[in-house]
């Protein structure tokens, strides 16, 4: 059974890791999806890719300007006049620092915060008119387990994963009469090309400090998005789902 066939769905960030692994996991259910990247070029690439590897896959490459709400209106808006309708966003995209507070340009810190939280809010401002005419949706949020418990370092990351939270919260909320549900996935320490390239005298204390005994892989956290995407999950809102093997920074 594919659990989003018919659906249309936009995933920022859906260029590599956990992105591009959503982005395949919902074309295998059947979704058709609107990849968007940083980049045109790293877009296209990442959607012939998938192409080749089903070349059914339905699958718009795009690459809006996510600190602009002009040009991710512009960009979301043509995703709905090309394919009817858009039933679910995945707010994917962001960046990660790990800079000291006492070393902390105040420009980085802003960049990030425009990245990890203000596309978010001009995401879903401009998806959530289509779907409430539309008679619903799903709205999901990329947060961390970081968004919890604070980090040690790079507090900018953790800041701006407790104010999607807030988001997620109070849009869940807000959004429900309009039969809009809105959901976080918080990921625990999980295989990316970041983590991956880490030493090992790094990568096995993380390991040994999550009791299911193992770091997450994007395929975990592209299952988990595509629950929060499909009917199964039609009477949830409001969660921030942890997806960490019960971590603990």
């Amino acid at each position: 059974m594919k659990l989003l066939e018919g659906k249309v769905a936009i995933i920022t960030g859906g260029t590599r890791g956990i992105g591009f692994e959503i982005v395949r996991t919902f074309l295998e259910n059947g979704a058709k999806v609107a990849l968007c990247g940083s980049r045109q070029e790293t877009a296209d690439k990442a959607a012939a890719k998938l192409r080749e590897e089903n070349p059914e896959w339905e699958i718009e490459a795009i690459a809006p300007d996510l600190s602009d709400p002009a040009s991710v209106k512009e960009a979301f808006t043509a995703v709905k006049d090309k394919w009817g309708r858009i039933d679910v966003l995945g707010n994917n995209a962001g960046i990660s620092a790990r800079d000291s507070l006492y070393e902390y340009d105040p420009e980085d810190f802003k960049r990030l915060m425009d990245l990890n939280v203000n596309s978010v809010f001009y995401g879903i401002q401009a998806v959530a008119p289509i779907m409430k005419e539309q008679g619903g949706g799903s709205i999901i949020n990329t947060s961390s387990m970081v968004g919890r418990y604070g980090q040690p370092r790079g507090c900018a990351y953790p800041t701006s994963k407790f104010a999607v939270n807030g988001l997620t919260l109070s849009l869940a909320r807000e959004l429900a009469p309009d039969g809009i549900r809105v959901n976080a996935v918080s990921p625990g320490v999980t295989h990316t090309d970041m983590v991956d390239n880490l030493p090992e005298s790094v990568i096995q204390p993380l390991i040994a400090s999550i009791p299911l005994g193992r770091m997450g892989t994007p395929k975990d956290i592209a299952n988990a998005y595509l629950f929060l995407a499909s009917d199964m999950s039609s009477y949830i809102s409001g969660q921030i789902l942890g997806v960490d093997g019960l971590s603990r920074p």
